[in-house]
């Protein structure tokens, strides 16, 4: 790994009923996630289309190859980014959703943040 120990990451949010896809690459994936979730930035895609469950990610060492592999995953078919969730998360469950809470962000679903 780079001397930061720096993962980047290709992944895929959707939404609820598992309808919209998007595919992205970050090079914080854990903060990415998180302002997906929140519609940091309203006007985006992923808050439009509520897209708020990541369901699919790989990590890379190497910037380069996270956006190879997004390049390559944007120019697939539906049905191919379906078995490619299905490959490892047949439920399409949030695979983030237990980040939050550990690393002191709110965790989706919960009506109200700790301030204590």
């Amino acid at each position: 790994m780079s001397m930061i120990d720096r993962l980047y990451s290709t992944y895929i949010m959707t939404n609820c009923n598992n309808v919209v896809f998007y595919i992205g690459v970050s090079g914080s994936l854990v903060s990415r996630v998180w302002k997906h979730k929140k519609r940091i930035y309203s006007n985006f895609f992923t808050a439009r289309y509520n897209l708020n469950k990541l369901v699919w990610y790989e990590n890379f060492d190497n910037p380069r190859d996270a956006i190879v592999c997004e390049k390559r995953l944007k120019s697939w078919r539906r049905d191919w980014k379906i078995d490619l969730v299905k490959k490892e998360n047949s439920e399409f469950v949030d695979l983030s959703y237990d980040w939050y809470e550990v690393d002191g962000f709110e965790r989706e679903g919960d009506s109200e943040s700790s301030s204590e």
